[in-house]
């Protein structure tokens, strides 16, 4: 089990985030109630897919050798009701799409930006999202 991570707050939305060695906040823009002093849980949660989204890129080029310069991930998030979305299985609440546009940098031909676009599907945070997901909330005293 990895670390857990901690967050506090005081009767605002603003939280302090304890991740291992780092330290963040975590926040709501100003017109929702917030002071907007760090990224939503929504903008993280794109930051997390981005992310793993990148680097999963950048071993994979490096383990085959291939010659990626950088990666520029961009993702966007919405939902819509389920009810609405007409190729979705799911007709209850709503269903959450993140658009992930990603740039590859560097001398890479036309096949080997091909592969890398499939390779980008095996980011383990890309698997937890569209796996079934389990959450268990307790109170602690």
């Amino acid at each position: 089990m990895a670390a857990p991570v901690v967050v506090r707050s005081r009767g605002t939305f603003r939280n302090e985030v304890e991740a291992g060695a780092h330290r963040f906040v975590l926040d709501e823009p100003a017109g929702a109630g917030g002071t907007d002093e760090g990224p939503t849980p929504y903008d993280m949660l794109a930051s997390a897919l981005g992310g793993c989204t990148s680097m999963t890129l950048v071993f994979y080029a490096r383990r085959e050798k291939m010659p990626l310069e950088g990666v520029d991930v961009t993702v966007t998030h919405d939902r819509q009701s389920a009810k609405d979305c007409i190729d979705c299985a799911t007709q209850n609440g709503f269903i959450h799409r993140f658009h992930v546009a990603i740039r590859l940098h560097g001398p890479l031909t036309d096949e080997q930006r091909e592969h890398l676009l499939a390779v980008a599907a095996r980011c383990p945070v890309r698997k937890t999202l569209s796996s079934e997901i389990r959450i268990d909330e307790v109170l602690e005293t």
